[in-house]
């Protein structure tokens, strides 16, 4: 190996220690304090110094009880599984229209996607309550289920780069058949998206999972709490109790780990099996 390309090698993999630790040391100052008790707080114990009992599960207790977790959980499942399930087949029909059709417009429908990706989403939030509120949805799990459900860009470009891959010559064979245009989507098309199926699932459910402006926004009730909202929620009664939140803390962010490390290959594959298609 040159001194050059042992000089490059080198600042690789520093950088990356380097990023690995920014990531990781919070991490472990949440986890570690999570396992400390009230006294040890009270003496002014570190955040990265070691508790005295590793075994000392009861802030976990408090936190799943007394923050309603298990409440949380379910809500947040019954979002994900919903607006997962729509950004799925919204997202893959928008992808598969605009691939194999031609209209008027097409061009001006795809410019408009992209164009409202650009507009602040903040500046929409008041004409976005009003039409929830009218439909009877405010307070209700199916707020931002009807709200996630909107397919993002990011998820449609990403079934429009598999779908492009797709050979025209399934669908005439099929139409040769007597297949009509949504026979081939649901027998052909869908069955050979799994690999993109599977990335926006990943990359939509995180989003999900993670966001908190839209469940406390919409979902104002205490009973209908997310795993954000629900959190947040701990600075009233447990706002000096940080061994107490940094154990919710841990609760929440022990599901999305568990599953990114399990799915990050369908993730990676996803994108670049999608960019060289």
């Amino acid at each position: 190996m040159t001194p050059r390309a042992a000089t490059a090698a080198t600042l690789k993999y520093a950088s990356l220690i380097l990023a690995a630790v920014v990531v990781l040391l919070p991490l472990c100052g949440v986890f570690l304090t999570s396992l400390k008790s009230s006294k040890e707080m009270a003496r002014g114990s570190g955040a990265l110094t070691l508790p005295d009992d590793w075994l000392n599960l009861s802030n976990y207790v408090t936190a799943f009880q007394d923050g309603q977790m298990l409440a949380a959980f379910g809500n947040t499942a019954f979002i994900l599984a919903f607006a997962i399930t729509g950004t799925v087949v919204i997202g893959s029909m928008t992808a598969y229209a605009i691939d194999r059709f031609d209209f008027r417009l097409k061009k001006l429908v795809v410019a408009l996607f992209l164009i409202a990706t650009l507009v602040p989403g903040v500046t929409t939030q008041v004409a976005t309550f009003q039409i929830v509120d009218s439909f009877g949805l405010f307070d209700s799990r199916w707020a931002p289920v009807v709200l996630y459900m909107g397919t993002d860009i990011v998820s449609i470009y990403i079934f429009l780069q598999f779908i492009r891959g797709i050979p025209v010559s399934l669908d005439e064979s099929a139409r040769l058949d007597g297949a009509n245009a949504f026979t081939i989507y649901r027998k052909i098309i869908f069955p050979l998206l799994k690999p993109a199926i599977a990335t926006v699932v990943i990359i939509k459910g995180i989003t999900v999972y993670n966001d908190f402006y839209i469940p406390f926004l919409y979902m104002p009730s205490e009973d209908l709490g997310t795993i954000s909202t629900s959190l947040f929620r701990f600075k009233g009664p447990f706002g000096a109790h940080w061994e107490t939140i940094s154990a919710g803390a841990v609760l929440v962010i022990l599901p999305t780990l568990i599953a990114f490390l399990f799915l990050q290959r369908y993730i990676y594959n996803g994108f670049t099996r999608g960019a060289t298609r």
